[in-house]
């Protein structure tokens, strides 16, 4: 048996195997526990983080939360959205990135996405907005990047926010420009699975005083800490990390360029070794723009390949490569809390209630994302993380290539 067909275990992103943690981690975590200094206000590590993240991507204002989720809350909170006011979403994303809307009374509006490169466009974009959209949130989803300066140019003539969601995107580059660097707000996350993790954290940073500084109040209760006459200005939240989150946060950031640099290196292995195979197509990314692939999402064709990404993940999970056809089962409009209002008791608030008095109802259909429809319908998701060798790849490779052969039409 050669090394090729040999049944190889993947290094996962769930467990040691996949994740690089050292004594680097356990140092400043020693370093946290032996101060007794625990909580952020006080601590050390948090800061400091804050303040090497924020120079990595060239921003002067970066503060941590206590997930992605909370650093797109932190984000919406900002623009401080209407009762009633809509964002602009991709339907292709966590639900993480959606609720925050609502818990701010605004309404997820959800634009189409290109099919092939999984992300919302200028375009789409312009036929979601209303005299009541306040701001865009645009996912880079997989690691690779929006087509940023149309985007940027559409919000611009309209007034309204641009939010990156860059929790899948560390070290992503839009035409020499750091994801999260582009828009008003980056929003980043923390998670088991991303790039570099604390299990769970996140971040959000900008250039705009008005909004860093409302920011910064949102994580912490809007208490104005250092102000002349502190008080407790607008309803907000505690999200603020803890130094043991910011402890390993430290010692990941020294290694983010030489993990993101190890799953770059693998992803464009494996995009040579399937080249040619029929039906099968690599990730494709904006022209001028740098991929950094948090998941390697392969294309694959139902024209060429019978049964299409279902019938092609069915086979690489008999091989022990546990991907995810079609990514995610459901649009995310499609979930019960979008689909049946369930928000804030009985009430369907914001779709409903004086605040949408006069605007047409807010509606929801696939026959609006046909994008998004294909995109999912084609795609096989790999998993992917930092520990990837190229036996792992050449392993991966091996089976996408049989499968196809076996499933070509």
């Amino acid at each position: 048996m050669t090394q090729a067909t040999a049944r190889i275990t993947l290094p996962s992103d769930q467990n040691a195997t996949g994740r690089s943690f050292g004594e680097e981690e356990l140092a400043l975590l020693r370093r946290a526990i032996e101060s007794g200094i625990l909580n952020c206000t006080k601590g050390t590590l948090v800061r400091e983080f804050e303040e090497r993240f924020g120079k990595l991507l060239g921003m002067p204002f970066c503060r941590t939360t206590t997930s992605g989720t909370a650093a797109i809350h932190t984000a919406v909170a900002a623009i401080d959205p209407e009762p009633g006011d809509e964002v602009v979403s991709s339907p292709i994303t966590d639900m993480g990135a959606i609720t925050p809307i609502i818990y701010q009374a605004a309404i997820p509006v959800f634009a189409d996405v290109d099919p092939l490169t999984y992300n919302v466009t200028a375009k789409t974009i312009e036929r979601k907005i209303t005299r009541r959209t306040r701001a865009v949130i645009v996912t880079h989803l997989f690691g690779g990047a929006c087509d940023m300066d149309p985007i940027l140019e559409l919000c611009g003539r309209h007034g309204i926010a641009v939010i990156e969601d860059c929790a899948q995107a560390y070290g992503t580059e839009y035409k020499g420009r750091p994801a999260g660097t582009i828009g008003a707000i980056g929003c980043f996350s923390l998670q088991q699975g991303k790039h570099m993790t604390t299990g769970e954290g996140g971040m959000v940073v900008a250039r705009d005083e008005a909004l860093s500084r409302r920011m910064r109040l949102f994580i912490d209760k809007a208490w104005g800490y250092g102000d002349p006459n502190p008080d407790h200005y607008f309803l907000a939240m505690n999200y603020r990390m803890t130094e043991l989150q910011g402890a390993v946060a430290l010692a990941q950031l020294e290694k983010l360029q030489a993990m993101t640099r190890q799953r770059v290196a693998m992803a464009e292995l494996l995009t040579r070794r399937i080249a040619g195979v029929p039906g099968i197509a690599p990730p494709k990314a904006v022209p001028g723009s740098k991929h950094s692939y948090w998941k390697y999402p392969l294309r694959v064709d139902p024209a060429v390949v019978r049964g299409g990404a279902d019938a092609l993940g069915a086979k690489l999970k008999e091989a022990g490569i546990f991907c995810a056809p079609r990514y995610i089962q459901k649009l995310a409009f499609e979930c019960e809390v979008l689909r049946d209002r369930n928000t804030f008791g009985k009430s369907k608030f914001p779709y409903v209630g004086e605040q949408r008095k006069g605007e047409p109802p807010v509606a929801y259909a696939t026959a609006d994302t046909p994008g998004a429809v294909e995109a999912l319908a084609g795609v096989v998701v790999l998993p992917w993380n930092e520990r990837y060798q190229p036996e792992h790849v050449e392993h991966i490779a091996h089976h996408v290539r049989r499968a196809a052969e076996e499933l070509c039409i």
